[in-house]
């Protein structure tokens, strides 16, 4: 029987905390501890902790909704789905990757750089995964990128892990550039990094991106990621679309856009 964590989310004050400061209490033996939602490497210790707080208690819809997206992507192309190479860049305890299985891609390929992900998705998600590095892809090197490069991963995808420091403007671009060209990329980010009044590197990168010659944009979506600890939605975007060619340092350049 899977257990069952007793878990508290501070009063209402909190409210005004933005959406990567929001925490919880977590109650064992007696004591309570606070831990940050984006506190990944403590909350993947504990098992069953990460789904119940954000999927059960907060809803959270993503890794199925960009899986979908992506699906619906690629069938209006000649490409198969069930062919798919599949790089998961921040792919955590394997919760994107599990939807992905579900729609039968040929290979999955996790990318973390917090040992404990790999750790919680070898004790949970045995065997989903051809492989899993634990590598940050902001500091790649390259005998390490030539390895990851022999999958041929032909699409890449990263789910509720950008614009937050979790997932820098380089490693995004590093993953991007280590696709296929003509592969198929999908991913998730809240609405207001689409704002033009968001003037952080991720923001830009990625509005610059959508409208480049870079990447073909078939489908994006708006939609609710999770609700927050208050219970009012939280949305996103969910978008995919097709590599066109990798994104040269004198795009970013030329776009001043910060790493």
């Amino acid at each position: 029987m899977k257990k069952r964590h007793q878990i508290q989310f501070p009063k209402a004050e909190s409210s005004n905390l933005n959406q990567d400061e929001a925490y919880f209490y977590l109650q064992v033996a007696g004591s309570k501890r606070k831990i940050r939602f984006h506190d990944y490497s403590e909350i993947y210790q504990v098992q069953g902790l990460y789904e119940q707080i954000f999927y059960e208690r907060l809803k959270c819809t993503s890794p199925s909704k960009v899986a979908s997206i992506l699906e619906s992507a690629v069938k209006l192309s000649q490409d198969n789905l069930t062919e798919l190479r599949v790089l998961d860049l921040g792919a955590g305890n394997g919760m994107m990757g599990e939807e992905l299985k579900k729609q039968g891609v040929s290979r999955l390929i996790g990318v973390d750089r917090i040992p404990e992900a790999y750790d919680a998705t070898v004790r949970d998600r045995p065997g989903l995964y051809d492989a899993y590095y634990i590598e940050d892809f902001a500091k790649l090197d390259e005998d390490k990128k030539q390895e990851i490069a022999l999958w041929q991963c032909d699409c890449m995808v990263t789910v509720a892990a950008l614009g937050f420091g979790d997932i820098p403007t380089t490693a995004f671009i590093e993953a991007y550039n280590l696709i296929n060209t003509e592969g198929w990329v999908a991913f998730n980010i809240k609405e207001t990094f689409l704002d033009n009044s968001d003037e952080t590197g991720f923001s830009t990168m990625i509005r610059e991106l959508i409208f480049s010659e870079y990447l073909d944009v078939y489908h994006i979506e708006r939609y609710r990621h999770r609700l927050s600890i208050e219970g009012e939605p939280l949305y996103y975007f969910a978008i995919a679309g097709r590599k066109n060619a990798d994104v040269s340092s004198e795009f970013l350049t030329s776009k001043g856009i910060m790493a």
